[in-house]
């Protein structure tokens, strides 16, 4: 006997393959850069935390908690910039 056919494929039915949109195109430079960003968000988290500092991402941005979880400046919303400005500061202090 031979096994049903379903139109949703099965043994001996050609399979639907699903292709990603035209849109959803990677490139090199992209993918560099968003290493690039991931690589420095894991050196800025090392860096506060050796200095008694953590970091939190939230859809606003970036906050700097200090060691009581409040944020320095009483921001939430820096960007990795900012906090490489906020970290060096802290160092001179």
């Amino acid at each position: 006997m031979s096994p049903e056919r379903r139109p949703e494929g099965g043994p001996g039915v050609a399979r639907k393959f699903v292709t990603l949109p035209a849109a959803h195109v990677e490139t090199w430079a992209g993918a560099n850069e968003a290493k690039d960003e991931k690589l420095r968000e894991r050196r800025l988290k090392r860096e506060a935390g050796s200095r008694g500092f953590q970091l939190r991402h939230s859809d606003y941005g970036w906050a700097l908690m200090d060691t009581e979880r409040k944020p320095v400046d009483g921001r939430n919303d820096h960007t990795l910039k900012e906090l490489e400005k906020l970290l060096a500061e802290a160092l001179k202090q």
